[in-house]
């Protein structure tokens, strides 16, 4: 591979534009990450540490090893959810190594609305269990949660179903999941270290039973206390719900480390010794994002500033323009990479899908980087074949078995999004720039058709249009749609794993690529119809 050279010019307005566009969506991102990282109140927080017991990323710290990268998963899940428990809900997922082991972390805050699992934390649980099933990741739940949110039951109760048996599908693959319990799991709660392959409680704080005692008394008039019921000695020492007894939170943690240790072989990166950073600077990703979406860019200029030396092998330059595919590495592991620049026209859809095959054959995971309105239209295009070519590449994206990682830097709209492996189509990753777009289709596109459709109805029925009534309209609608397309409305809904900082892009890549590399890689040697 040959090093490419930068046609960035750092100094430029357009550069110095775009980087002081991205910083103030920096901004946003920084103001929300920060709301994602509270805890709960200051009284509840102030309570928990008169008691000396750790916070949720107190734990998480302990057990992660020093020194070793780390990424938070889906942090801003139930950011704009008006009944919710806030950005993040009730748990802190995080993708990092224990005992060298590449692991997923799930830890309870309960310190906010006592780690009660509302509608947006279930929708997590539920993208973690997925991420640990696909890419063979032991998980660690550090247990310390009221159970299902009552008000949200209606919501929750299916996920919190589907979480336990995605728990017993993943112990039936041989794919354990560690649980360490530090205070109340009840109820359906009580289930999370009763499903788990090894159970760790902490003595005099871990209470796990399905019903407290007043319910007990209710149901059965039997008078019995918290420890009786569930308390942690009971457990290790009669009912055998528990395999180790921690003395506190810190010999908690510190066995949950040695377990790991002794339970699984670390996935050793062969190819470590030839990580070299690249060669460009990663935070000038900043100025090469447009602060205009409508503006193109270069998307070479990108990868240059996160791949390894800065290189790449690039398939089919010349054909097929507005897609770019490429050989390379991130962090020693090989990948290849397919991204938009620009629209899809036909010949980059046939590129793009001439690609996958060939990736497939060679049991290569690939990197899809979103940044495209979407497919080609209008009639010379339609009359070319645009359906079908559009067709084939969905085809292979949805028949391909290599890993898939989605990064969102730009527009992501309507069946592009599909082809470029959206979240619909179930990547093993996927993180957005904060200037993302996604949905149907753009904001004013969308206002221009629906405007297009009264007037062309109008005409038919011989109606006068109200023009100020339309314009008022069509602002209103333009307005909810691009609410609707925001980054922050998207993860909201967990249809990323994450809104990152563009300048940490390598990092992100480089912990999704060491986690799908954790499993089998096979590729796919069937497609769906290819229509010619």
């Amino acid at each position: 591979m040959k090093v490419k050279k930068s046609n960035v010019d750092i100094l430029s307005p357009g550069f110095i534009e775009n980087e002081i566009s991205m910083k103030k969506l920096l901004k946003e991102l920084n103001s929300y990450t920060k709301l994602s990282k509270s805890e709960g109140t200051n009284e509840q927080i102030k309570r928990s540490k008169k008691r000396k017991k750790l916070l949720a990323r107190d734990k998480i710290d302990l057990l992660l090893d020093k020194g070793k990268p780390y990424v938070e998963l889906m942090p801003f899940a139930g950011l704009k959810h008006e009944n919710g428990f806030g950005a993040g809900g009730t748990t802190v997922v995080v993708l990092g190594y224990v005992s060298n082991i590449l692991c997923l972390v799930n830890a309870n805050v309960a310190t906010r609305k006592a780690g009660a699992i509302d509608y947006a934390t279930s929708l997590k649980n539920l993208r973690l269990s997925q991420i640990a099933s696909e890419n063979r990741l032991l998980t660690i739940n550090l247990v310390e949660s009221g159970g299902a949110n009552l008000p949200d039951q209606d919501r929750v109760f299916n996920n919190y179903g589907k979480f336990f048996k995605e728990m017993s599908i993943r112990s039936k693959k041989g794919i354990p999941t560690i649980s360490v319990v530090f205070g109340n799991a009840t109820a359906g709660g009580a289930y999370v270290p009763g499903m788990s392959d090894y159970s760790i409680f902490q003595k005099n704080n871990a209470k796990v039973f399905l019903a407290g005692p007043p319910l007990v008394k209710m149901a059965t008039n039997e008078d019995a206390n918290d420890e009786e019921l569930g308390g942690a000695q009971m457990h290790s020492s009669i009912s055998g719900v528990s395999d180790f007894l921690a003395s506190d939170e810190k010999d908690a943690i510190a066995i949950t480390k040695k377990l790991v240790k002794k339970i699984c072989e670390p996935v050793i990166n062969k190819t470590s010794e030839e990580q070299i950073q690249p060669i460009f600077n990663q935070k000038e990703i900043l100025g090469i994002i447009p602060s205009n979406l409508k503006k193109p860019f270069d998307i070479r200029e990108l990868v240059k500033r996160f791949v390894d030396k800065s290189e790449f092998l690039e398939f089919k330059a010349n054909y097929g323009r507005t897609m770019f595919c490429s050989w390379t590495k991130i962090g020693g592991y090989p990948v290849g990479i397919i991204a938009n620049n620009g629209v899809i026209f036909i010949e980059s859809a046939r590129k793009a899908t001439h690609f996958i095959q060939l990736a497939n054959k060679s049991n290569l995971p690939l990197l899809f980087i979103h940044n495209t309105t979407g497919f080609m239209v209008g009639k010379r295009y339609e009359q070319n074949g645009m359906i079908n070519s559009g067709s084939q590449l969905i085809h292979a994206v949805a028949g391909s078995n290599v890993p898939h990682i989605g990064l969102q830097v730009g527009n992501s709209y309507g069946a592009g999004n599909y082809a470029m492996c959206g979240r619909s189509f179930d990547p093993r990753f996927l993180f957005s720039y904060p200037n993302v777009k996604s949905g149907v289709m753009g904001a004013d596109q969308l206002s221009g058709v629906m405007e297009i459709i009264k007037r062309n109805k109008a005409k038919v029925n011989s109606e006068v249009i109200d023009e100020d009534q339309l314009k008022k309209e069509k602002t209103k609608l333009a307005n909810e749609a691009d609410e609707k397309a925001s980054v922050w409305h998207t993860t909201s809904e967990v249809w990323d794993d994450g809104v990152i900082d563009p300048s940490e892009t390598r990092k992100y890549l480089k912990m999704a690529l060491a986690a799908v590399y954790n499993s089998e890689i096979k590729g796919s040697d069937s497609f769906g119809v290819f229509r010619m």
